[in-house]
């Protein structure tokens, strides 16, 4: 016979379900909150002549592709990642993985569609954008596939 009261049991059991979908950064949870203040600076650097990132997402008049990876690298970059540091759910860490890949294709759809025309060229800001998000995308990658 067993000396646990169902009751017991089932706290026991709605705790290691808890347990279960969390992760642990550990190291890399600084690497993490590095690359978000990167993300966070990049909005603040030139992106497209001259314009600072954050002008770019507020305003949508830089073009499509700048636009779309400004929305995609706050959205994934900054705020679901910041939610999966703080919240340390294994979901977060996957959606925030999985969204700072698209972001990623987004941020070097974005970059060729400023080499390709008579335009200056992506700016400083955009170029960290992009390797803040793939870096990212990393990271988030394998502390989700590390869940204990």
């Amino acid at each position: 016979m067993s000396d646990v009261s169902p009751q017991t049991r089932a706290e026991i059991d709605r705790a290691g379900r808890g347990v279960a979908r969390r992760i642990d950064p550990g190291a890399r949870a600084m690497l993490i909150a590095v690359a978000i203040v990167a993300a966070v600076a990049a909005l603040l650097l030139p992106w497209v002549a001259g314009t600072p990132g954050w002008q770019v997402l507020s305003s949508g008049t830089s073009g499509p592709l700048p636009t779309l990876f400004s929305f995609t690298m706050t959205g994934f970059a900054v705020v679901v990642s910041a939610a999966a540091l703080l919240t340390r759910l294994w979901a977060l860490a996957w959606f925030a993985a999985f969204g700072c890949g698209i972001s990623s294709v987004n941020g070097l759809w974005a970059i060729w569609s400023q080499q390709t025309g008579a335009e200056a060229g992506p700016g400083f800001g955009m170029v960290l954008g992009v390797v803040a998000v793939v870096l990212l995308t990393f990271v988030w990658a394998g502390a989700a596939l590390q869940r204990d």
